[in-house]
C-alpha cells in the first residue's frame, strides 16, 4: 500500500505534469478535471468527522490579504480541511501586528456565498464549539527563513496528511502571516478562489452606488460636449448586469480607472526594488512611475477616445495635493471620491473595506490602469483577464473586452502595453511580487473555455 508521503508526492508530480501540458496548450482541461479532489484526496483519511484548520490572522494590504487567505485555504483543502472563519486585518499596519484590528471575514465578504461558489473545492467554516470543549488541538509552526525551503515546508504538509495527525479535528498552524508562506499553488487555483470573494450585500450597494454616480458623470460629460468616452474596440461587458456591445460600439456613460502608486513610501519601496533585480538580474525595469509619467501614457492609450471621466483609486494621504487632479491632458477629467462629495460613505469603513471599495471600482471600470508591480493592480488585472476569456474573444490580445494596461511601461507610441495575466503560470510570484512580463507575447493564455466558474 502507498504512503501518506508517496501518494501526495505522486498526486504533485500529476499535478505538475497537468500543469505543463496546459501551459503549451497540450491539453484542454477545466477547472474541475485540474482540480479535481481525487489530486488530494488521501482514501486513507477518514470521511467522517469534519476537520478543521486554523490560521493566524492575517495583516497588511487588502490584496497581500487575499491571497494569504487563498494560500490558507489552498493549504487546507491540501489537507482535506475546512478553513475555520479567518481574521482579517482591518488597519493597514506592517510593523506592529500586536495592535492591528481584527475583521472576521464574513464583515468583509459573503461567508454564504464563498461556500456557495467554492463548493466542492475549498470551504470555510465557523469552529464547532463541542471541537472548541474538547481543546486538542494539534499544533503545528511554520517554520522561517532562509533555511526554511520550499522543499522543507511541503514536507511538513505531507506529514501533517499522516493519519495520527489527521485524526485531530482542529489543526492550528502558528506562526507568520500566511502570505509570506511558501507558494505550491498554479494561479488558475488562486483565481477559483478570488472569484468566490463576493462582498457582503451592505458594502456591495455602496460600490452600486459610488459606479452608478461615476457613470452618470460620464454621461453627463457625453451629452454636453456631445462626445463619446471609452475605447473603440471596448466590448463593455460587465460583471454586474448585462450590457455589452460589439467592437466599434461605444457607450457613453463609461469611465477610465486609474490605481495611482505615487506615494512617498511607495517610491522607496519601488526604487529598492529596481536596484535588487539590476543587482541580481542585470536588468534594468520600470516599476516606479512619476505622476507626469502616468498622465502621459493615460494620454497615450491607443484608441482612447474623449472627453473621459477618469477615476484615481489613490490613498487618502494623496486626496489633499491640490497637483492630483491638474496636469490632465484636454479631455481627460480627473475625478476622485473626494471630488465625488462620497468622502461619508468611506469614512463609515476602515481602511481594509475602503481600500474594497476602490478595488471594485477598478474592476467594474471599462479600462483599467495600474502598476504591474503593484498587488493591489495585478489582482485586478487577473480578474479581468479571466472575465475577456470567458466572453471567449477571437483574438484575446487584441484587447476587446476588459481591457487592462501597466503605466510603469511603455510601449513605441509613448503609451502603456495592454496587459494580460499569464494563467499558465504554475505559482502567485508574479502576482505576489510583480513582474513586466505582461503581454500576449510573453507566454500562452489557457484558453477562454476553461473559465468556468
Amino acid at each position: 500500500m502507498m504512503s501518506t508521503s508517496s501518494y501526495c508526492r505522486s498526486s504533485l508530480l500529476r499535478w505538475l505534469l497537468i500543469a505543463s501540458l496546459a501551459s503549451t496548450g497540450a491539453v484542454l482541461l477545466s477547472f474541475s478535471s485540474v482540480l479535481r479532489p481525487g489530486l488530494i484526496a488521501d482514501n486513507h483519511h477518514s470521511q467522517g468527522e469534519a476537520r478543521f484548520l486554523e490560521v493566524p490572522q492575517i495583516a497588511w494590504g487588502l490584496n497581500n490579504q487575499k491571497i494569504a487567505l487563498a494560500r490558507a485555504l489552498l493549504t487546507a483543502r491540501f489537507l482535506n480541511r475546512s478553513l475555520v472563519l479567518p481574521l482579517l486585518s482591518a488597519s493597514l499596519t506592517y510593523k506592529d501586528t500586536a495592535h492591528i484590528q481584527p475583521l472576521p471575514f464574513d464583515r468583509l465578504f459573503s461567508l454564504s456565498r464563498f461556500n456557495e461558489l467554492c463548493q466542492g473545492f475549498v470551504s470555510i467554516s465557523k469552529l464547532p464549539a463541542d471541537i472548541l470543549q474538547r481543546n486538542t488541538a494539534f499544533n503545528v509552526t511554520k517554520g522561517s527563513g532562509r533555511r526554511w525551503t520550499i522543499e522543507r515546508d511541503l514536507d511538513q504538509l505531507l506529514q501533517c496528511r499522516d493519519p495520527q495527525i489527521h485524526r485531530h479535528a482542529l489543526l492550528k498552524i502558528s506562526g507568520k502571516n500566511p502570505f509570506l508562506w511558501h507558494d505550491h499553488w498554479p494561479v488558475l487555483d488562486y483565481a477559483r478562489i478570488f472569484q468566490c470573494l463576493v462582498l457582503e450585500k451592505g458594502i456591495s450597494n455602496d460600490v452600486d452606488r459610488i459606479v452608478s454616480k461615476l457613470r452618470q458623470v460620464s454621461l453627463n460629460l457625453s451629452e454636453t460636449q456631445g462626445k463619446v468616452v471609452l475605447l473603440q474596440n471596448s466590448s463593455l461587458q460587465h460583471h454586474r448586469g448585462a450590457r455589452s456591445t460589439s467592437p466599434g460600439n461605444i457607450h457613453s456613460d463609461g469611465y477610465v480607472a486609474v490605481h495611482m502608486r505615487v506615494e512617498i513610501d511607495w517610491m522607496i519601496h519601488c526604487k529598492k526594488t529596481e536596484e535588487r533585480i539590476k543587482a541580481r538580474q542585470g536588468k534594468v525595469v520600470n516599476i516606479c512611475s512619476s505622476r507626469e509619467e502616468i498622465l502621459k501614457r493615460v494620454s497615450h492609450i491607443q484608441g482612447l477616445h474623449r472627453p473621459a471621466t477618469v477615476y484615481l483609486a489613490v490613498a487618502d494621504v494623496l486626496l489633499e495635493d491640490k497637483n492630483l487632479l491638474e496636469g490632465w491632458e484636454d479631455g481627460l477629467i480627473p475625478v476622485e471620491k473626494k471630488k465625488l462629495g462620497l468622502l461619508k460613505v468611506y469614512s463609515k469603513y476602515p481602511y481594509l473595506i475602503q481600500s474594497a471599495l476602490d478595488y471594485e471600482i477598478c474592476l467594474q471600470s471599462d479600462i483599467f490602469v495600474g502598476n504591474s508591480f503593484s498587488t493591489f493592480s495585478s489582482l485586478i488585472a487577473l480578474e479581468r483577464t479571466l472575465k475577456m476569456l470567458a466572453l471567449k474573444p477571437a483574438d484575446p490580445c487584441s484587447g476587446y473586452a476588459y481591457p487592462s494596461y501597466a503605466y510603469n511601461l511603455e510601449t513605441l507610441n509613448w503609451g502603456p502595453p495592454l496587459w494580460i495575466t499569464n494563467l499558465s503560470d504554475v505559482s502567485l510570484q508574479a502576482i505576489s511580487y510583480g513582474t513586466y512580463q505582461i503581454s500576449c507575447n510573453t507566454y500562452s493564455l489557457m484558453p477562454g473555455s476553461l473559465i468556468q466558474i
